[in-house]
């Protein structure tokens, strides 16, 4: 998700400084700005990417490397100058995100929680929902740039309110892959054609995003490639610290966190998502394939 958002602020009217881990990363986005005669620079380090800046937008696979790349003398909160704004892109819990807002506003740092929902393909299209938490005049200020890489930006409110409303709607993507499985399962073990049963679960009061979007990627064996188990995986788990935090009983979730948490051990992190449907696969001693 980060290297297409980049990409396009690479492309827009706002100079860039970027930093990856992965140098090819930072190669896409480079020649995407480069190419379009934009003000793009590699940055050697976090400190260096964020020194000077008036606006830092982070996109990071887990609280973990948030937390980690927040604090300590190379950190953010360290070398970004007072007044700038932090958009954190991610999908972060709540302990991680408070800390870092209370550091934030100690050092005179603005910040934003401000998760993306749209998938790889409205990052690169720039059509992404993005679901803001934090203070209303460090938002009017970031819209501009928020506009670049999404079509709906929604304010919801105080800190931690993006974070929250991305974990409530992305576990839906989770249990209702796991819903389609079971349901494809269901009539193709009843003797029902797997791309008949697709159609009709598209045509039905079943019908959704999952089923039009992830059915086929199901059915033809490739688990869609476009997220990986682990992070699928990651957000079923903060799904389940948010429930603890806001003491909500969560029991399809838990059941549902259990299946990525199989998944993960079984075939890898780096697996394509939809191969937690594979366990239910495997237990049936049947694939769900299209015969087209």
């Amino acid at each position: 998700m980060g290297g297409p958002m980049a990409c396009n602020v690479a492309c827009s009217d706002f100079d860039l400084s970027v930093f990856d881990l992965d140098d090819n990363k930072i190669d896409v986005v480079y020649s995407t700005g480069a190419g379009a005669g934009r003000n793009v620079t590699r940055a050697a380090s976090v400190a260096e990417a964020v020194r000077g800046a008036d606006f830092i937008m982070t996109s990071l696979p887990s609280p973990k490397v948030i937390d980690a790349i927040a604090f300590g003398a190379d950190g953010i909160l360290e070398n970004v100058p007072e007044g700038a704004v932090w958009i954190e892109l991610s999908t972060n819990n709540l302990d991680i995100g408070r800390r870092i807002f209370k550091a934030g506003k100690e050092k005179g740092i603005a910040v934003l929680d401000a998760p993306v929902t749209g998938g790889v393909e409205g990052a690169a299209a720039g059509s992404l929902m993005v679901l803001t938490g934090g203070d209303e005049d460090a938002f009017a200020k970031s819209k501009p740039l928020l506009d670049v890489i999404g079509g709906e930006i929604v304010h919801l409110g105080k800190n931690g309110a993006g974070y929250v409303a991305k974990i409530s709607q992305v576990v839906l993507c989770y249990l209702n892959s796991v819903a389609l499985s079971e349901a494809l399962m269901l009539g193709v073990k009843g003797g029902v054609n797997a791309d008949k049963m697709l159609k009709i679960i598209q045509g039905s009061t079943g019908a959704s995003y999952v089923a039009d979007r992830y059915g086929p990627a199901i059915l033809n064996g490739s688990y869609d490639p476009g997220f990986v188990l682990g992070l699928a995986h990651k957000d079923m788990a903060l799904t389940l610290e948010l429930g603890e935090a806001v003491e909500a009983t969560l029991p399809m979730c838990t059941q549902v966190e259990n299946i990525y948490k199989l998944a993960v051990a079984e075939y890898g992190f780096d697996a394509n998502h939809l191969m937690a449907v594979k366990l239910l696969e495997e237990e049936n001693g049947v694939c769900l394939r299209s015969t087209i």
